[in-house]
């Protein structure tokens, strides 16, 4: 009785659900035809890139970065993770002195890139989508796609920097055969020309990036109340975006004359609908959350116990316990059940809910001691290459750094954005 049922189903139909519609066939259709794993060893095959294990290892782990803020992290994670082992395998690594430590590493470098690059656009990762979402429905604040990567990228790359040196000071320890990972390299180097389906799927790409940020950029050149800027935004809306670029793919020829298309419907229909439908309960439960008042009392509860009024403390409680909250349950679930709360808790002590609800949702990302934590930390760790333990370790080091570098972040970018 708390909502009817038309009120409850409504967020499964929530713009933001296109948007991951859209974007998710987008990246089945650069998978099926092979373009994600042509750029990968394009860019594994450079000669700036092999001259040493440390130098091939952050070249894999910000490619896998890259990809993963624009595609599934946990589909860049098991595309890239044959490539990781291929290479320690070529170069001998495990059989070195400390190889098995230096294998660990790489790996999860590779692992950390993907939870981390998914943070850097609004489609990388489901948390980030679900806040915007609630922020929308709840609060009517709407931050478009290039506003979030304004604020996400800096904090992304941070870390990243962060990981890439601790990453290439302990590969560094050891030798390798780099001749032998060069080998590998140009044999798993795609041949031939481009093919039609690799063009189309660039040029879908392409136009749904350039439009995702076009109206975001004209209000940061111009002026975001412009006539013109309000027009762009009410036209390009991020999943009509999506929408538009992903139904290109069903219109592009790969072989007119067999009538064969760059897209498919079944392959399309083989995107991960599970995400989906976890992503509309989720909208869903918000809102009831803030209907029934569940989130006011927990939220009540959190600060009786934390002691934290002012908005940074708030903030700063919300990065912690997302963290916390993300190693024991998936970072779909904990943003479902923390951004609720954290908008509560500023709504009653008249407080700006963006940082926190930002902070609750990085959080989310932040999970690497576990293998549980994340899906990119179980593809890892189902290679059998790394040990629980060493996971751990290596995994509460990160997690402290990414707690206070999304702080320091969030509390330089999110004035500077007027988000407070």
């Amino acid at each position: 009785g708390i909502v009817s049922a038309r009120e409850a189903f409504a967020p499964f139909a929530s713009p933001t659900i296109f948007l991951f519609i859209g974007s998710f066939m987008i990246g089945r259709a650069v998978t099926d035809h092979g373009l994600d794993r042509r750029l990968a060893f394009s860019l594994l095959s450079l000669k700036m890139v092999q001259g040493s294990l440390p130098r091939i290892a952050i070249t894999v782990a910000g490619l896998t970065m890259v990809l993963s803020a624009w595609m599934s992290n946990t589909a860049t994670a098991a595309m890239m993770l044959p490539v990781a082992v291929g290479i320690l395998t070529a170069t001998g690594t495990a059989r070195l002195p400390k190889g098995k430590a230096a294998s660990t590493t790489f790996l999860l470098s590779l692992a950390y890139s993907a939870a981390m690059g998914g943070v850097m656009t609004p489609v990388g990762t489901p948390p980030n989508l679900i806040t915007l979402g609630l922020l929308d429905q709840v609060l009517g604040i709407r931050i478009n796609f290039f506003t979030w990567m304004l604020m996400a990228a800096p904090i992304s790359l941070t870390f990243a920097a962060v990981l890439f040196v601790i990453t290439g000071r302990r590969l560094a320890r050891i030798g390798g055969r780099n001749d032998e990972a060069v080998s590998f390299l140009k044999d798993q180097q795609p041949v031939g020309p481009w093919t039609a389906g690799q063009r189309n799927c660039a040029i879908a790409f392409g136009l749904a990036v350039t439009f995702w940020v076009l109206p975001g950029v004209v209000g940061l050149v111009g002026s975001t109340d412009s006539e013109f800027t309000r027009f762009l935004s009410g036209r390009l809306h991020e999943s009509v975006v999506a929408v538009g670029a992903a139904a290109l793919l069903f219109i592009l020829p790969i072989n007119w004359s067999q009538r064969r298309f760059t897209l498919e419907w079944s392959s399309a229909a083989r995107i991960d609908w599970g995400t989906i439908l976890l992503f509309g309960g989720g909208l869903s439960l918000g809102e009831m959350m803030f209907d029934s008042g569940l989130a006011s009392h927990v939220g009540s509860r959190l600060v009786a116990i934390s002691g934290a009024e002012s908005l940074w403390t708030v903030t700063a409680m919300a990065i912690v316990v997302g963290v916390v909250l993300t190693e024991i349950t998936s970072n779909t679930a904990s943003t479902n059940m923390l951004v609720p709360v954290m908008i509560s808790i500023c709504q009653v002590q008249g407080l700006n809910p963006i940082p926190p609800a930002l902070g609750a949702c990085l959080a989310a990302s932040l999970a690497f001691m576990l293998p549980i934590s994340t899906p990119p930390n179980a593809i890892i760790y189902g290679s059998g290459l790394v040990p629980i333990m060493a996971m751990v370790k290596f995994g509460v080091i990160m997690d402290v750094i990414a707690m206070v570098i999304v702080f320091v972040g969030l509390r330089i970018l999110c004035p500077l954005l007027g988000f407070v």
